[in-house]
């Protein structure tokens, strides 16, 4: 006999008794009566699955569930990584670690995320202004699972159809988290565990990091007061090498010049006429020093003086602190007439294998940051539950939450950045053939040392930037449920008042030290840089054929702190402290109303047992939207591709006002063909709001990166406050066969059909009076100066030339003073007058006209799929598997031969996922082995100038874990995670194209665990 199955089992009662654990969270939840059962004892593995197939099977409409084998126990560490074993789920991975979950199709934004019934808040701001491909930072619906320990959770509900009675905001599906109860398990309960965490990508931290949690939970013996407390703290040092591009550009050949020639250069399997054909900006490989401290605790007091009324007061606290040391090794590609071999690809858009420049002491930089936020999540809430009478149960509940993710590092920024170069580049060649571009480098060191080597005094400084980003939500939610039973059936009812705030504010210090010409080689102290291979942090890439070379700080704050008591002086007002000045100041409050209503009932049909769910829900929503601007008075031209917004000091408040209603119906039903078979269907409407960053009212994101008289489009980004939620009408039809207590298979297909999807629109229009130095009556006389000197007009040439022809005290004699080397300027000259001279618009040039991209409801998309799952126990071996697939497929695609100029709409998100898991338990070991794979997808659209797409290649990951049963209250285990050490691969238009790479690897954990009772 299986040690963890005893006595005898009735399925069907089983199920029923499980439901009270979907139930527990509000009267509301509850599926179906329960009945008289069997003693039941079962643990372990087959335990806790058994318990979650029968949520399932007795819950009315499409649920899934996680439970834990016990208190204090959930499977995973990190809810997320829990949740992807859930069919139809698939998560985002930060840092290896699983962060955001996306249901069928719909990513974080678009699922609704509760705790015992609340909605939670979410905020998220961690990263920083600098770097590529990952390094992207925008205020979030999305909760991030990362901030919550999993010790104190009993169980993990997944609802993937809609309910009249759930908050609205979950397109994809409801998440509703279920913490421990006192009165739910009477008497003295409790575990405490402690595990000891290595990762093998850690460089700088400590090879093994600790894990400490505990939990506590006690009732009196008339079960009348109880009280769970639980805690946790978990340390964790981790690191990554990473690779990307900052932009890919894409043109037509023949119709634009994308590159720049030198005089006979070399093009292998050139574009044909018209073709789309790419040029990068630059490539960077990276690495990144992470620690991280999560901190939790709740306590949960309940009273229940009689058997009618049973009062709960819970506070939870989160806190999650994020600290990184992070630095670059970037090589832009100049461009200047100084490409002399590109061999192109055979993709439909042509892309080159091989990019080779000759170049004259350009600079290799090496940007240096530190990143410090914390998250810090507050939630207190009471519920008073009432039995009125023995047909009719109210629940009051009221809870306030917050949650906060501000910088916490020096100055209070979120990142400093420091950027340093060696001015001594002479040539470069990439070769992007391979999943990781290889660059390979010459230099001259003629202008700082002169030794023919790398070294540390090659070096100076270029720019310093002091990145500022916060974000705080808060909630308030008051509910009043209801529920009335009659024979057969029961009627739920409620209403609810939301008031949720949201507000967010990035600002940046930018800084100039040695320039961007890197005036200062050899300044930096000893000390403060040190010699480092940036190929030696990759393990699974050969990056040998590399520049070897490279840089890093000792510390990035101290390096920050001496540049700028280096260049500080009294006119640039330099100061190590965040830029109150925030380019991004809003605030979105949504007052939500609703009253819901719904009626279950339980018949037959055709002599077979029957379930009916039908409710409808109502809400109206008011919205309000106000940012604060400091607005852009022009763009400061500062070299030929670099510009940065100038804005005033004065605060101007631009605000929008707004509401919306709906009106929800839900349909489930469900019939027993056979006793073991089980059929569904489900209709709902449902709804997901907006992004945050496209409800605010503002207008930014101003930049260049050239000049529009050689053609270059200014781009700007405009907000849209009258944005109304998305709408889908879904259709779920599933059977379910339940073949033993705890084995089961299913098949399931969704239908959804969504309105009102967030699109974008670009307009050509100005802003603000900004005008445009680039292509006035200046820039056409340098061009014509250039011109008759016989030099070729790019933008560094014309850069120059105006800077010349602005400055007749520095260059008495104007366009003759322009320094040449053929036809192109000359290196070192153009460098020196970047260095001293800035470009400013002034009343003769005319207004700057931005493609400005606005968010609007215009888009409608059909999402459809299918899920298989099963799980099986072989008998009494111990053994089990369990398995699930998921298929997601959609109407709207990404072209990737679409016009550069073109803003697409396509779904993202979407991909096929599955998931294997091998068990065996026995009286005295657990083992696990879980597969978890995702197929390619769709990340972004429209992403940089060219309106690139990013796409995430398929990526799977093997897990493991063992635990030894000591004795009955002793346990001890071994986990693995990422065991074959998968990374991580975007890329935009086709695969040749990287946008982002990380090398990852494995994660091990051993711990021991021991409960009481």
């Amino acid at each position: 006999m299986n040690p963890h199955a005893k006595g005898k089992l009735d399925p069907v009662a089983a199920a029923v008794g499980a439901a009270l654990l979907a139930g527990a969270s509000a009267p509301a939840l509850a599926q179906q009566e329960p009945v008289q059962i069997e003693e039941i004892v079962v643990t372990g593995i087959r335990g806790s699955l058994t318990t979650s197939m029968n949520v399932k099977r007795t819950s009315v409409g499409v649920v899934d569930a996680i439970t834990a084998e016990d208190i204090g126990k959930f499977p995973d560490t990190n809810l997320a990584e829990s949740l992807q074993r859930i069919t139809g789920v698939s998560i985002s991975r930060v840092n290896g670690e699983g962060s955001e979950v996306t249901v069928r199709g719909f990513g974080g934004e678009n699922n609704m995320i509760m705790l015992n019934g609340r909605m939670m808040p979410t905020a998220s701001m961690f990263g920083g202004a600098s770097g590529a491909g990952g390094s992207i930072v925008d205020a979030s619906r999305s909760f991030d699972f990362a901030n919550l320990a999993s010790e104190s959770v009993r169980g993990v509900e997944v609802y993937k159809t809609g309910r009249a009675q759930f908050a609205t905001g979950g397109i994809g599906a409801v998440v509703n988290i279920l913490t421990t109860k006192p009165l739910m398990s009477p008497g003295l309960h409790g575990s405490f565990s402690v595990k000891a965490v290595n990762d093998t990508t850690n460089e700088a931290g400590d090879d093994l990091t600790p894990e400490l949690s505990g939990i506590f939970s006690w009732t009196d013996d008339q079960e009348k007061f109880g009280v769970a407390v639980s805690a946790s703290y978990q340390e964790r040092d981790s690191g990554a090498a990473g690779a990307a591009l900052n932009h890919w550009n894409i043109g037509r050949w023949g119709e634009d010049n994308l590159y720049s020639f030198a005089p006979g250069a070399e093009i292998v399997n050139p574009p044909d006429p018209g073709q789309l054909y790419a040029r990068p900006n630059d490539v960077r490989y990276s690495f990144s020093d992470r620690h991280r401290e999560r901190t939790n605790g709740q306590l949960t007091l309940q009273y229940r003086p009689t058997e009618t009324l049973t009062a709960t007061l819970d506070y939870l606290y989160a806190e999650n602190y994020l600290q990184e040391h992070r630095g670059e090794a970037t090589f832009w590609f100049a461009n200047n007439t100084s490409a002399t071999r590109v061999v192109f690809d055979d993709s439909v858009v042509a892309t080159p294998l091989i990019y080779s420049e000759t170049l004259s002491n350009k600079d290799n930089g090496f940007e240096q940051q530190w990143r410090e936020q914390e998250n810090t999540l507050d939630s207190i809430g009471f519920n008073l539950d009432w039995a009125a009478t023995d047909r009719l149960t109210l629940s009051l509940d009221v809870h306030d939450s917050s949650l906060e993710s501000l910088p916490v590092g020096p100055g209070q920024v979120g990142e400093v950045a420091v950027s340093v170069a060696a001015p001594i580049h002479t040539s470069q060649t990439a070769d992007f053939s391979g999943d990781i571009p290889i660059v390979s480098t010459t230099i001259n060191d003629a202008i700082t040392n002169g030794n023919g080597q790398w070294d540390l005094d090659d070096f100076g400084t270029q720019v310093g930037r002091l990145w500022y980003g916060a974000q705080t939500t808060d909630i308030t939610q008051v509910r009043l449920d209801g529920s009335w039973e009659f024979a057969d059936g029961r009627i739920d009812f409620g209403v609810e008042t939301r008031a949720m705030e949201t507000s967010f504010q990035t600002s940046n210090r930018q800084m100039t030290f040695g320039d961007w010409g890197v005036a200062d080689p050899g300044s930096i102290p000893d000390g403060l840089i040190e010699e480092f291979s940036m190929a030696a942090m990759f393990d699974d890439y050969d990056l040998h054929e590399t520049q070897e070379f490279g840089i890093r700080a000792t510390d990035p704050v101290a390096l920050m702190a001496w540049a700028i008591d280096t260049y500080a002086t009294p006119e640039n007002g330099y100061v190590f402290q965040y830029n109150p000045d925030f380019g991004d100041d809003s605030l979105i409050e949504e007052d939500t109303a609703a009253v819901y209503f719904q009626v279950a009932m339980e018949g037959e049909l055709a002599g077979l047992e029957t379930n009916l769910l039908f409710g409808v829900r109502y809400e109206k929503t008011d919205v309000f939207s106000q940012s604060n601007m400091r607005l852009v008075q022009h763009l400061l031209w500062m070299d030929n591709n670099d510009f940065i917004e100038v804005r005033e000091s004065a605060i101007t408040p631009v605000s929008e006002e707004t509401d919306y209603s709906h009106v929800l119906p839900s349909f489930d039903f469900d019939i027993n063909l056979r006793d073991d078979l089980k059929a569904r269907l489900s209709y709902s409407k449902t709804i997901s709001r907006a992004r945050y960053v496209d409800l605010t009212a503002s207008v930014g994101n101003f930049g260049t990166v050239g000049s529009t008289f050689l053609g270059t489009t200014p781009t700007a980004e405009a907000s849209n406050p009258q944005l109304v939620p998305l709408e889908s009408d879904n259709l779920d039809l599933s059977l379910e066969w339940y073949y033993d207590d705890a084995s089961y298979a299913s098949v399931g297909f969704f239908d959804k059909r969504v309105s009102n999807f967030v699109g974008t629109e670009q307009i050509d229009e100005t802003h603000f009076g900004i005008r445009d130095q680039t292509n006035g009556p200046r820039a056409q006389a340098a061009a014509e100066a250039l011109e008759s000197l016989g030099v070729s007009v790019d933008d560094t040439s014309l850069f120059v030339m105006m800077a010349v022809l602005d400055n007749p005290q520095d260059f008495p004699n104007g366009a003759a003073d322009f320094v040449a080397n053929g036809t192109v300027v000359d290196a070192d000259f153009a460098v020196d007058v970047a260095t001293l001279y800035d470009l400013v618009p002034n009343e003769d040039d005319p207004l700057m006209v931005f493609r400005t991209a606005t968010p609007v409801n215009n888009k409608q998309a059909h999402i459809y799929g299918a899920e298989l799952a099963i799980q099986h126990f072989f008998g009494d071996t111990g053994f089990g598997i369990q398995a699930n697939y998921t298929m997601v497929e959609g109407d709207i695609g990404f072209d990737v031969a679409s016009d550069p100029g073109t803003s697409q709409f396509a779904l993202t998100g979407l991909s096929d996922t599955a998931n294997l898991v091998a068990i065996y338990e026995n009286e005295f070991l657990q083992a696990r082995v879980a597969w978890n794979w995702r197929d390619d997808y769709l990340a972004r659209t429209n992403e940089g100038n060219s309106r690139n797409p990013v796409f995430v290649e398929a990526y799977d990951q093997l897990d493991a874990s063992v635990t030894w049963l000591v004795n009955d209250r002793l346990a001890v285990s071994v986990e693995g995670l990422n065991i074959t050490g998968e990374n991580i691969r975007h890329y935009n238009r086709t695969p040749n194209q990287l946008f982002y790479l990380q090398d990852l690897g494995a994660r091990y954990q051993i711990g021991a665990r021991y409960t009481f009772d």
